[in-house]
């Protein structure tokens, strides 16, 4: 199947599988065509303004109340929403990838939380995990009524069979699935892993340019949303619920992707972090990492989002007399890092891609001693160009408190404080330069 796009973030999208399902000029007229039923999706508040108003019209073949009764599930017992009160640990925290399951095991019961903050019930907060999967899901739809979800590929490809439509997803690629959409979850490459952050707060968008202007960055047009296509498959299958932190199933005869036309801006959409347009220093210094967000998660304090997502992609470095990797930094912001693809610039060794790392409010971290010394010394009239990387980060303005399994898991590197042990006494009180 090729499949098709509509370009743009935000926009109030109209789309049909078939001519004349849409209904002209009344989203729930008494009849609908092709004997469709109306349904509206809310992800924001009925009274929100126009311009963070999310909500979409569904136009399905039948409406998404029909299944049975919901039962706790427990197949997801590592996807956690509760991220304790007790003390957290200060120190700076690296883990080894993942290895992929021996036993089968789909994209759902793959997930394994890593930490978080905040909670769904607080409509404020952010889950961080993990996936990997060896099977596609079958006979079995998904959707989480907690938050929204930002899809981050390191290895293996993944179909995301949406409601609202296709979207084929890539590594260097991400997806952000809105908050009750219902999907089903595909591994063409028969495996997959990468990270996922549960956002339960705002909606994520576009973070504003500034003094940049009107371009650089993540430009909107550069973001996918599907066209519609649905199912008409009927069968025994299980419809799971993600809701206030736990996991229901409910038997379902039908597949719940069977909307065939939508229109509004409630919906799923992808971007290839390859077309981050970066903008940087041509003078001197490294300036903060803000300026490489993708998107971002306001809070309801002015200037301090409830997450950022941001990446460190292939870029040139032209700032002379200047540190050029990032700096040593503690902040009152949390971190935690993933690679997806290649080397990142601030590490020589032990961050592999599908690895992570977590420097939490006012921990010290940055360079190690080997790229240290070695940016010491660089000759910084010559540009520096970084290639064949994509690093990440999740950026929240609470504490990340690690979950007890990512604590207590073999790919936690104890030695991880050894990487800034080797760093030397330059201190020269009598000499300046």
């Amino acid at each position: 199947m090729s499949l098709q796009y509509q370009s743009g973030f935000g926009n109030d999208w109209a789309t049909e599988a078939l001519p004349g399902a849409l209904p002209v000029g009344r989203n729930s007229p008494q009849r609908c065509p092709y004997g469709l039923y109306a349904e509206q999706l809310s992800g924001t508040a009925f009274t929100a303004p126009r311009a963070e108003n999310r909500r979409s019209w569904l136009y399905r073949i039948r409406p998404g109340a029909q299944h049975l009764p919901f039962e706790p599930f427990g197949s997801a017992s590592r996807w956690l929403s509760d991220f304790g009160t007790g003390p957290v640990t200060p120190n700076q925290l690296r883990w080894s990838p993942l290895a992929i399951p021996d036993s089968p095991t789909d994209f759902i019961e793959g997930v394994q939380t890593w930490g978080g903050n905040g909670s769904p019930g607080e409509q404020s907060g952010v889950g961080i995990h993990l996936y990997t999967a060896n099977r596609s899901m079958q006979g079995r739809f998904f959707y989480n009524a907690d938050g929204e979800l930002l899809i981050v590929p390191q290895q293996g490809r993944l179909r995301l069979v949406t409601e609202l439509g296709i979207i084929e997803l890539e590594p260097q690629e991400i997806a952000v699935i809105p908050r009750g959409v219902r999907l089903r979850v595909e591994l063409p490459d028969g495996q997959a892993r990468g990270y996922m952050l549960e956002n339960f707060g705002a909606a994520l968008r576009l973070p504003e340019l500034g003094p940049l202007g009107s371009n650089c960055l993540a430009n909107a047009r550069d973001f996918q949303t599907p066209v519609a296509w649905y199912e008409d498959v009927e069968g025994d299958f299980e419809l799971i619920a993600k809701f206030t932190g736990g996991f229901w199933r409910a038997k379902i005869d039908h597949s719940p992707l069977d909307v065939v036309a939508w229109h509004g801006t409630h919906a799923p959409y992808k971007y290839d972090l390859r077309r981050f347009n970066t903008v940087g220093s041509i003078s001197f210094d490294h300036p903060d990492p803000s300026i490489f967000t993708v998107l971002t998660a306001p809070s309801d304090t002015p200037g301090t989002a409830n997450m950022d997502f941001a990446i460190f992609p292939p870029r040139v470095l032209a700032m002379e007399d200047t540190f050029r990797p990032p700096w040593f930094h503690r902040n009152v912001a949390s971190e935690f890092m993933g690679l997806i693809h290649g080397v990142y610039d601030a590490k020589a060794e032990g961050f592999a891609p599908g690895g992570a790392s977590l420097h939490n409010c006012m921990s010290g971290h940055g360079p190690d001693a080997e790229t240290f010394e070695k940016a010491s010394v660089a000759d910084t009239k010559q540009a520096h160009y970084i290639r064949d990387t994509m690093a990440f980060m999740f950026e929240t303005r609470r504490v990340i408190r690690p979950t007890g399994q990512a604590l207590a898991c073999a790919e936690l590197q104890s030695d991880y404080y050894q990487c800034w042990q080797g760093l030397k006494k330059h201190f020269t009180p009598s000499t300046p330069n």
